[in-house]
């Protein structure tokens, strides 16, 4: 359970239609667990005029009207007004259950044409294609946010091993469902796009998809193991 009393939450506004609740300075999965909780609890407040709550690394984020919050008279900003009524739920609230996700398979075939990264990779960091795929396949990831595009997720933590800078040149075009690694974070790009990481392999899952519900294959919170699978079974 998640004590709300034992966390130190900070409010600030974000712009003049939107609030951010932070959580902590670091992301990390007790982080992701504390922000989807508090997500789940204020998506079940069901306040009238915020139109939408986005969990992000260390905070969450609420988009709201402020002409629903506003006080024709008082002292108080429609920020403020709903401030006071976030502090309030949530003290109420008391303790709230923690969720640790759904734990989703991504199949991935590495290397080749699939990820023309990992053998220089592989090298550079002074170990074999098959110790990279090991360690990557290694541990079971949280997804810290979606975020850059849609359905993208930035999954952590990863192997200290694996930690490399973005690429000195960022490819203009990526293929969807390539997996790949850049600083502290793995993760998968849903659509074609450009990007600067750096592709250890792929996944013929469909990550974000407009005409599913939800779009995308993954949210915050979930958690993720890698699995690797033959050109064959990608294939099929």
């Amino acid at each position: 359970m998640l004590d709300l009393e034992s966390l130190h939450l900070s409010f600030s506004p974000l712009g003049d239609r939107a609030l951010l609740v932070e959580l902590a300075s670091e992301p990390g999965p007790e982080t992701s667990a504390r922000v989807r909780a508090i997500a789940d609890r204020l998506r079940a407040i069901g306040l009238p005029g915020v139109s939408d709550i986005v969990p992000a690394f260390c905070s969450v984020a609420l988009h709201y009207d402020p002409a629903a919050f506003f006080e024709a008279g008082g002292e108080r900003t429609p920020y403020d007004a709903l401030v006071a009524e976030l502090q309030q739920a949530l003290l109420e609230a008391g303790a709230l259950p923690e969720d640790n996700g759904r734990l989703i398979e991504i199949p991935v075939v590495y290397g080749g044409r699939f990820g023309e990264d990992l053998d220089p990779l592989a090298s550079a960091l002074g170990m074999s294609a098959k110790e990279l795929i090991d360690r990557h396949c290694g541990c079971v990831y949280t997804v810290y946010m979606l975020g850059f595009a849609p359905g993208f997720p930035y999954l952590g933590p990863l192997d200290p091993r694996l930690e490399v800078p973005r690429r000195d040149s960022p490819r203009t075009s990526v293929p969807p469902g390539s997996v790949a690694v850049a600083n502290a974070y793995t993760g998968i790009y849903p659509l074609s796009l450009p990007g600067g990481w750096h592709l250890l392999g792929r996944t013929p899952l469909t990550m974000f998809d407009p005409r599913r519900d939800p779009p995308a294959l993954l949210s915050a919170g979930d958690r993720v193991r890698f699995v690797p699978v033959g050109e064959s079974e990608f294939d099929r």
